[in-house]
């Protein structure tokens, strides 16, 4: 049975005293709502606060982004091993913001993946497609092509430490969320993707998050769908009262 993984991206927002009292909030919620498993993505300027202020619980910290290289003259860029040794347990890549809006590519992001399992962390990889693509009918073309691209050479066994989110790119941040119906029906084409690549015991054993508006309000029923194995949440993440609503939400039998 895979457990439920739920995930704060903060993208860029909250200073330091805000992102260590909302980390603070955060960890009671989740030691309650164990095992499902809770991680907060700060932006880098907090991150040694959220990282001191969540110590010793069970709430894991997600970087935004990594460089693939372990080191070098890469200006401005954070590599996985120093995310490790800063005290990360998760990265967040290829969200679709990055794929848009700084040209992120699939091959980029398996280059991505590789750098942050060869660190022990675990990449949050995201996938998705936009409104355009939907309305012309290529969802699980997009889901495929950046499925294989994304997750080139990456074995069977490397699978076991990565998480996947699905986050259908007209849904992020405009108020408008997917249909328990219709991100089931994304996640189970992902779900198959996975078994024909990887296998069955590996392909259904992969958590698979939704990431798309989800609330308090809609959360129960995002998670009720068989193929939905938590959520990679955005502004709802960044008041403790709606974070944990989303917390409380997830089933724990």
């Amino acid at each position: 049975m895979r457990n439920y993984i739920l995930a704060g991206n903060w993208k860029m927002n909250l200073n330091r005293a805000e992102a260590a009292a909302l980390a603070r909030a955060v960890v009671p919620v989740a030691e309650k709502v164990q095992p499902v498993e809770v991680v907060l993505g700060p932006p880098m300027t907090c991150a040694a606060d959220v990282i001191a202020a969540v110590a010793g619980s069970c709430v894991g910290v997600a970087a935004q982004n990594c460089h693939w290289e372990a080191g070098g003259a890469f200006t401005g860029e954070v590599s996985a091993p120093m995310l490790k040794d800063a005290g990360f347990s998760h990265v967040i890549i290829g969200h679709s913001e990055r794929r848009s809006l700084f040209g992120e590519t699939d091959e980029g992001c398996s280059r991505k993946v590789r750098a942050a399992l060869d660190a022990g962390l675990t990449p949050i990889l995201c996938l998705g497609e936009t409104l355009e693509e939907r309305e012309a009918g290529e969802t699980f073309k997009v889901l495929q092509t950046q499925l294989s691209g994304s997750l080139a050479g990456i074995s069977a066994e490397d699978m076991r430490g990565v998480v996947l989110a699905y986050e259908p790119v007209w849904a992020i941040g405009t108020g408008k969320t997917a249909t328990p119906e219709i991100a089931q029906e994304a996640h189970a084409h992902i779900r198959g993707w996975l078994v024909g690549r990887f296998g069955d015991e590996i392909g259904n054993r992969i958590q698979i998050q939704y990431g798309g508006s989800m609330k308090p309000g809609n959360a129960a029923e995002l998670l009720s769908q068989p193929d939905v194995d938590g959520g990679l949440i955005g502004g709802a993440s960044l008041k403790a009262e709606s974070f944990a609503g989303i917390l409380e939400a997830a089933p724990r039998g």
